[in-house]
């Protein structure tokens, strides 16, 4: 039985309007479930919602591949959850081919429209926008680039026909599917959702109190999208960018009643996924590989796990592994906030920034006596100077992880930004307001440049981090979360329990949060033990409890089988055969 809490939703206002440090949770939380937890000797997946993850496993049992698996969960989780993610939007992909030894990268991240400049969210006065202001209308929507990536993905590593892979999402579209608990709830608490016609008249009913959710454990249908996903199914990814979809994208975009936005169909068709190397680092025995820059998940996970390892070896049985954690993040999060953006545009010390060497030097200014209060950013080998900047990612994101009967993997994140997006709904999908992940001011009162501000046709900096865990040439784990900027540390920690203090994967990723991205300390409301709290705040710490929106779904590979587990704080399940 699910238990209620109170949202911590929503600390967002005016005073929001220079879009800095990553505060707010607006994608808020609903609940604890017991921990969810199972074991398949063959196949499976770990999503965000049953739907998802039983199309998935329906799909292997046909004979297809992970990536085949992860395609049918993504139009799955498009549909029944639309605040999250959906083709409207962008992903990271890591996929682990293990015939052929090839851990890739998938970078499917939006981008910015050529009409765009570094004054892009500035009112006429120079100063930035406010935030929400921002979010709602087509000015925040980029080019979506997850069904470029998957179509791309599924060239490379599919097995069965593309338009098959649409079947599961078409006929739940059509037959319908129960509105669940949270999205319900969502649709209840988050600000300004029922804007648009196509919003209001599919999401919620009329009432002389205004426009009412839809009921929760009602029937919803989306002809819209089963129409849409048939386009795709026929005519792939190109009617997406270059046809009739396309077309309807761009109209919505620049016809917003609320902010039109300026992309066309010539960004559209000038869209293309890429293929990165994946960033690897040492962790104890592992390497721990993530999504590269413009994601910034990959080497900020890998820098606190490196600095932490570091820690604990220059201290020896005096290290506390929670205050190391908390100053490992903020150091890491400093350099994150400094250097990463879109390798297009700025260079990156991605080597650097994860040399072992680098990271011990980082380390050593980490005490058992004192806390960093003022994380500032080294100069990781090969870095140009840089200033720090942070910008608003907001947890409405998804995560899944999929292990084949063939033993090849996928960890995949996937996000329209804010809950329910930009608010522009067409063709029964969300589009989303990824844009906003750009810092609002470009440059910093000396006029020095921000790595991550707008520029035309960039991707902005995102902290999704699908990871992989492999050892000795192995993927032995796949992890990865929604949840903003928190997605880094929750990732973590989550992987240093496991790791290192051999937890359960399902307990590991139940146990209580804790986030430092340099802004002040938070751990988990409902879930932090309170000896671990005193413990925390006698070392220096500023301890704030606040509710965290984690989706951790992690998937453990052994000689015995596969173990998964479904994070208890959304609604998720484990399935395989």
């Amino acid at each position: 039985m699910r238990q209620r809490l109170f949202f911590a939703l929503l600390l967002i206002s005016s005073s929001f309007a220079w879009a800095s440090d990553p505060v707010i949770v607006p994608e808020a939380a609903s609940g604890f479930s017991e921990i969810k937890s199972a074991t398949f000797p063959n196949a499976m997946a770990v999503t965000a919602n049953p739907y998802a993850s039983d199309a998935a496993v329906n799909i292997m049992k046909q004979g297809g591949s992970a990536v085949d698996a992860a395609i049918a969960a993504q139009l799955v989780l498009g549909l029944v959850e639309p605040q999250s993610s959906g083709i409207g939007g962008g992903a990271f992909m890591l996929h682990w081919d293990k015939a052929r030894g090839e851990l890739q990268s998938w970078d499917g991240r939006e981008t910015a429209p050529a009409a765009a400049t570094e004054a892009y969210f500035l009112t006429p006065d120079g100063k930035p926008m406010n935030f929400f202001d921002a979010v709602i209308g087509g000015q925040s929507v980029g080019v979506p680039g997850v069904v470029a990536m998957l179509e791309a993905a599924h060239k490379a590593h599919g097995a069965l026909p593309w338009n098959k892979l649409f079947d599961p999402a078409i006929r739940l579209a059509e037959q319908g599917f129960i509105i669940s608990e949270r999205l319900h709830i969502l649709l209840e608490r988050m600000p300004k959702v029922a804007v648009n016609p196509q919003i209001s008249d599919y999401f919620f009913v009329k009432t002389e109190d205004g426009w009412t959710p839809k009921p929760q454990g009602s029937l919803l249908k989306n002809r819209a999208y089963a129409k849409t996903l048939r386009r795709l199914a026929e005519f792939g990814a190109r009617d997406f960018y270059r046809g009739e979809l396309a077309k309807d994208i761009v109209n919505a975009v620049q016809q917003d009643p609320n902010r039109k936005g300026m992309m066309t169909m010539e960004d559209m068709a000038a869209y293309s996924p890429v293929k990165r190397a994946a960033v690897c680092a040492g962790f104890r025995e592992y390497d721990i590989c993530g999504a590269p820059p413009p994601s910034s998940g990959g080497t900020t996970v890998a820098a606190i796990l490196g600095m932490l390892e570091a820690y604990e070896e220059q201290n020896g049985i005096r290290a506390d592994w929670q205050h190391g954690f908390i100053e490992a993040s903020k150091l890491a999060f400093a350099d994150r906030n400094a250097y990463v953006g879109d390798p297009a545009f700025v260079s990156v010390p991605v080597a650097g920034m994860v040399d072992r060497r680098y990271l011990n030097k980082r380390a050593a200014q980490i005490t058992n006596s004192t806390v960093i209060s003022n994380a500032k950013p080294g100069v990781p080998p090969e870095a140009e100077p840089r200033i720090s900047a942070t910008s608003p990612e907001l947890p409405s994101t998804s995560h899944f992880s999929i292990v084949d009967p063939q033993g090849n993997v996928v960890s995949m994140t996937t996000s329209i930004e804010t809950a329910f997006g930009s608010r522009v709904m067409v063709g029964g999908f969300l589009l989303n307001n990824q844009l906003t992940d750009f810092s609002f001011t470009p440059r910093d009162s000396s006029g020095k440049l921000i790595a991550n501000r707008v520029e035309a046709g960039k991707r902005p900096r995102s902290s999704m981090a699908p990871t992989l865990v492999m050892e000795k040439g192995q993927a032995k784990l796949a992890i990865g979360s929604p949840g903003g900027a928190r997605i880094i540390d929750y990732v973590a920690a989550s992987l240093y329990r496991i790791l290192a203090l051999n937890e359960p994967v399902a307990q590991a990723i139940a146990e209580g949060h804790i986030i430092a991205m340099g802004h002040g300390v938070e751990m988990e409301q409902g879930r932090a033990d309170t000896a671990t709290v005193m413990r925390m705040e006698g070392r220096g710490h500023n301890i704030v409890l606040r509710d965290q929106t984690s989706g951790l779904h992690v998937i453990q590979i052994t000689d015995q089988g596969l173990t998964g587990g479904a994070d208890h704080r959304r609604e998720g399940v484990v399935r395989g055969f």
